[in-house]
């Protein structure tokens, strides 16, 4: 009934996905409003609008034919690399790290777009590579070179979460596209024996007092382990129903150190409780679900590849910010997708959500001509 009154560009939206997404981004625009004293400014508003814009950039995005992605696969990644490169030359600090660009009109972080970048730049690689060849070393050591050059640029910025959020879309991909177990295994072992010697000679000190205070945040209680502590005390003290609309005193009073942005699930917990934090857990389990089915149901290895680093994408976004408010991770600056503040977020889960609904248009349109 409601396909003969509804416009079919409406109705063919995928709306599945899009109506949870609005519910969650409108549910942190709530937090961020509280976040800044009941106030619209400086967060709740921006947030909704530049989802408004990046929701437009998605649907956009899911319009693009495959050969698109796959013709401006390597062209995209050469400029995002160039980008970084100029970032390390010429770009602005901001937070004691060297990550922006100011283009006039915005600031731009090139290291946000090399998230999907890397994942789009490896399933094509991957697709291009006939399978048999998966077992070859030919099929690892130039993924590892298109890797190597941003996560390094990165890496040197500083920013560990980034370069660490580069790799891990990059490893998804490769791990997908079928190559030996063993070689993992055997890469596993390796980062194990070499974590010692990279921690003390990598690492500046602030990257690794985070370690520290992940491992006893109780050792410095009003200095390095402030963060991490004041974010568990919110969380606890919300319980099963939290305090109420507003109501959260660590966030309120100031207690709760980026309560707006890396730190903003502890801020949404004080106030709704666990239920709260269940109900933003369930729409991300929706996404994800719904993402990685449509990989499984993609119409061919570029496209499942594709749709399933997207998704890893933003699972390693959720995963890495939800374990560092409850101390289960190092605090690395890594933001909650579509309920921290931030631009350059939100711009790359929209990305990955645009990819994803490219995908599910691919899969549904060769059905059609299927049939």
């Amino acid at each position: 009934m409601w396909r003969h009154i509804i416009p079919e560009p409406i109705a063919r939206q995928p709306w599945r996905v899009i109506l949870p997404l609005i519910a969650l981004v409108l549910f942190g625009g709530s937090v961020l409003y509280t976040a800044a004293g009941g106030s619209l400014q400086p967060w709740a508003l921006s947030h909704v609008v530049r989802f408004g814009v990046f929701l437009v950039m998605a649907l956009v995005i899911s319009l693009f034919p495959k050969d698109l992605f796959k013709v401006g696969a390597y062209p995209v990644y050469g400029l995002v690399v160039i980008l970084l490169v100029l970032v390390d030359l010429i770009g602005g600090i901001g937070g004691g790290s060297q990550r922006w660009l100011n283009l006039g009109f915005m600031m731009l972080q090139p290291s946000e777009l090399m998230k999907p970048v890397i994942v789009l730049v490896m399933a094509r690689f991957y697709a291009d590579l006939p399978p048999t060849m998966t077992t070859e070393f030919k099929a690892l050591f130039p993924a590892l070179g298109l890797l190597a050059v941003p996560a390094l640029l990165v890496m040197i910025q500083p920013d560990l979460g980034t370069g660490l959020a580069i790799s891990f879309g990059a490893l998804v991909v490769i791990f997908l596209a079928g190559l030996p177990l063993r070689w993992f295994i055997a890469g596993g072992a390796v980062a194990v024996a070499a974590a010692p010697i990279a921690f003390f000679t990598l690492l500046h000190d602030y990257q690794q007092k985070r370690v520290f205070v992940f491992l006893d945040p109780e050792a410095d209680p009003s200095g390095t382990g402030y963060h991490i502590l004041q974010s568990k005390i919110a969380i606890g003290s919300g319980g099963m129903f939290g305090k109420g609309f507003g109501q959260g005193s660590q966030s309120m009073l100031g207690y709760l150190p980026e309560a707006h942005t890396d730190f903003v699930f502890a801020t949404m917990a004080e106030q709704w409780g666990i239920l709260g934090g269940l109900f933003v857990l369930a729409i991300f389990g929706h996404i994800l679900r719904w993402g990685m089915n449509v990989a499984r149901n993609a119409p061919d290895r570029f496209s499942q590849l594709l749709a399933a680093g997207m998704t890893c994408t933003v699972f390693f976004y959720i995963a890495i910010n939800l374990m560092m408010v409850m101390g289960l991770a190092p605090v690395v600056g890594i933001p909650l997708p579509f309920v921290s503040h931030g631009g350059s977020s939100m711009m790359t889960n929209m990305i990955c959500i645009g990819t994803l609904m490219a995908v599910d248009r691919w899969s549904k349109t060769g059905k059609r001509w299927a049939d």
